[in-house]
């Protein structure tokens, strides 16, 4: 087949064309190099008509048509060919082998590829199957670029990047920081808005399903927490109202079985970003209680040893999955209670407190445990139903063996656990909830002394290896209680420039530069591509997953001729993404379990950049920079500054001039500052208790 489609793909490419389709060329060349697919659909149909005119027929050219528009229907699912490349790595399109078109259709071939590849966990982690699925892209894309050189669509997954459509203006001794946090904002605003301008579909989705759409509002934290930005808001408002009204949804959760991961999405994903947006609505009160019943209920109980957990990996709001395999209480169990855990950190409702708290008190007594060669200290992923022993039904304990794919092998997710560990500490002032993150934090950092060595599975210096995700509770812990115990682990990891930045009473050259430099390696990620992030996606939750191709042994053995990604950044999606909602709220860590964000900025993310430097329970600091010509007027809403009388100053960053005076209060009748910046300034933020 190979070969034939060679034969074709030289006629195109040098303008020999074979002789049943010389006449039909220009019409083919025009399709394949067209960016758009609606463009592309346009000159099929014009050749279509062509050959209508001409009385001839060319294979294939009607299920192609049929195909590309079912591509780019508003009504149609991204993802409609899942099925079948995953079970024939291929897709039928009734195209014969000596088909002119068959270029045509190997540019969607491969695009159904990369994008099932980069969806899957039973993939793309694991190098033979990843290989299989962007092997055989990479070998259509090649073809494809070679018979169509004018779409850069096929070469930028090949790893050359696509420039940006416009450029951002920078005025002459704008900080380092400033220039990469505001390309940063301003490339993220452009992907969400151009998600709302040409996928919201009316019923709220994005075209991803339910399940995968209500995912995206967490790529947009940095813009919906960190800023105004009315048209994100609406959206988010707009899907989470129509999902949180679904049938499926209507006895509080998801009425499917399936493991919890999948099961809570739904909820989490809908409320949770609603109740930062909205947080005086009284409806999230309503359906944080009925979590609250479902868990007391239904969902959990006391095991053979008397501890609270959940029974199942698997359940609905109406039944529980007890089948040996799928009783399992894991670290993903966080997820069903997401929007209950906000509630509790915003109004210690003491309900929620006992039944979190003796439930936390399983995790840290199976923590501690040395069981079934589980290393004392080390928190397991599963915590199997009715006997509590570490685990699941697997001989090994890393292992539970409750779901298909790896999702709840060790480590997991815990950073969720982890940090509902901290939020429970923070709570109830029970230091003892800290005790695995302390043990873990001690193997980590024995581990990094040593060399960062390999180890035998399950033991403790291989577990340690594979907690890279410690950093974001410890530092939550760090900037809500200003406890330096952990901070050379935290020093010491390569990943937390920020909390570096953070830490450091001076920042030296080396800090500072470590953080300018991850918010530089964003700023060059999302300046180009930006099809990527767009209109080439098919998986709604995996909007920003496209820079992991270009890492070595991915789409090219050698990864991108031009790298713009470090191996890592951005693969998940998350890990830079993150970084600029680090910098415009201060929050250390990701926003999903105890948000420590300290401010929102009520001010659209465009032409700005902020940098908070500081965010205590009564102090407040950030460094802010404005783009644009003329002086620019907000408010800033101050999240965690406990009520009182405050004093804000503003000030240059270069002279320490002071600007301006204000003072304000905190409670029930406001939390907001006023904020006045002058055109390409750096200026000090700096809130503290008036009469200091």
């Amino acid at each position: 087949m190979l070969s034939r489609l060679l034969l074709v793909v030289l006629c195109l490419s040098t303008g020999v064309a074979a002789p049943a389709t010389q006449r039909y060329d220009e019409f083919i060349r025009a399709a394949g190099n067209a960016e758009s697919d609606a463009v592309r659909l346009a000159h099929l149909k014009k050749l279509a008509f062509q050959c209508t005119v001409d009385g001839t027929t060319l294979p294939g050219l009607d299920q192609l048509i049929a195909f590309v528009e079912r591509w780019d229907a508003p009504e149609a699912r991204l993802d409609f060919f899942d099925r079948e490349i995953r079970r024939t790595l291929s897709f039928d399109f009734g195209i014969d082998e000596q088909s002119p078109l068959l270029p045509i259709a190997a540019y969607y071939r491969a695009r159904m590829l990369v994008w099932a590849c980069l969806e899957y966990s039973d993939i793309y982690p694991f190098p033979e199957k990843r290989s299989a699925y962007l092997g055989r892209a990479r070998a259509q894309f090649e073809l494809v670029a070679k018979a169509f050189p004018e779409n850069r669509i096929a070469r930028m997954y090949l790893g050359v990047p696509i420039p940006p459509a416009r450029s951002l203006a920078v005025p002459a001794g704008a900080p380092d920081w400033a220039i990469a946090h505001r390309e940063g904002l301003e490339r993220l605003a452009d992907i969400i808005e151009w998600w709302i301008d040409h996928r919201m579909r009316p019923n709220g989705e994005y075209g991803g399903g339910w399940g995968d759409d209500c995912e995206m509002w967490r790529h947009w934290v940095p813009i919906l927490f960190g800023f105004e930005h009315p048209r994100a808001n609406w959206a988010q408002a707009y899907l989470s109202a129509r999902l949180l009204a679904q049938p499926h949804l209507a006895g509080g959760y998801h009425n499917k079985i399936s493991d919890v991961e999948h099961t809570a999405e739904d909820v989490a994903d809908a409320l949770t970003p609603m109740m930062f947006l909205a947080p005086d609505n009284p409806d999230w009160a309503k359906r944080v209680l009925r979590l609250i019943e479902l868990a007391e209920t239904l969902w959990m109980g006391r095991n053979e040893r008397g501890h609270l957990q959940f029974k199942s990996t698997y359940f609905t709001s109406e039944k529980i999955d007890l089948a040996p395999a799928h009783a399992c209480d894991t670290v993903y169990h966080p997820r069903a209670l997401q929007p209950v855990l906000l509630y509790w950190q915003r109004t210690g409702d003491p309900r929620i407190g006992k039944l979190v708290t003796e439930w936390m008190r399983t995790w840290v007594d199976a923590a501690a445990r040395e069981e079934r060669g589980k290393p004392a200290g080390i928190l397991p992923t599963a915590i199997h139903w009715p006997d509590g022993r570490v685990g699941g039904v697997g001989e090994k304990w890393w292992l539970p063996e409750n779901y298909p794919t790896p999702l709840y092998d060790f480590p997991s997710a815990m950073t969720l656990m982890l940090n509902t560990l901290v939020l429970t500490a923070h709570m109830t002032g029970d230091r003892s909830f800290l005790e695995p993150l302390r043990s873990m934090a001690a193997a980590r950092l024995a581990w990094i002394r040593a060399g960062r060595p390999a180890a035998a599975e399950g033991s403790r210096l291989w577990c340690a290896a594979q907690l890279s995700q410690l950093g974001g509770a410890i530092a939550k812990y760090r900037f809500i209680t200003g406890d330096p115990s952990l901070d050379e682990l935290l020093q010491a990891e390569r990943d937390v420039p920020y909390v570096q930045l953070r830490l450091a009473e001076k920042p030296d050259d080396a800090t500072r530069g470590r953080f300018v430099s991850a918010l530089e390696q964003l700023a060059s990620v999302v300046r180009v591509n930006f099809p990527a992030y767009t209109q080439e996606v098919r998986y709604t939750d995996r909007v920003m997953r496209f820079p992991v191709l270009y890492q070595p042994g991915w789409m090219l053995e050698q990864g991108a001729p031009t790298t713009i990604v470090e191996a890592g950044v951005m693969a998940m999606g998350l890990n830079r993404l993150t970084l600029l909602y680090n910098a415009a709220t201060g929050d250390p860590g990701d926003p999903l379990y105890f948000p420590l964000n300290a401010v929102r900025w009520r001010t659209p993310p465009r032409d700005i950049a902020v940098l908070v430097t500081e965010s205590m329970p009564e102090r407040f600091a950030a460094r802010l920079y404005h783009f644009g010509a003329a002086p620019r007027e907000f408010s800033a809403e101050m999240l965690l500054l406990r009520p009182g009388k405050y004093r804000a100053t503003l000030s240059e960053a270069r002279s320490d001039r002071k600007l301006s005076e204000t003072a304000f209060s905190i409670g029930q009748d406001g939390r907001t500052v006023p904020v006045q910046l002058a055109p390409a300034v750096e200026t000090w933020l700096r809130i503290e208790p008036a009469g200091r």
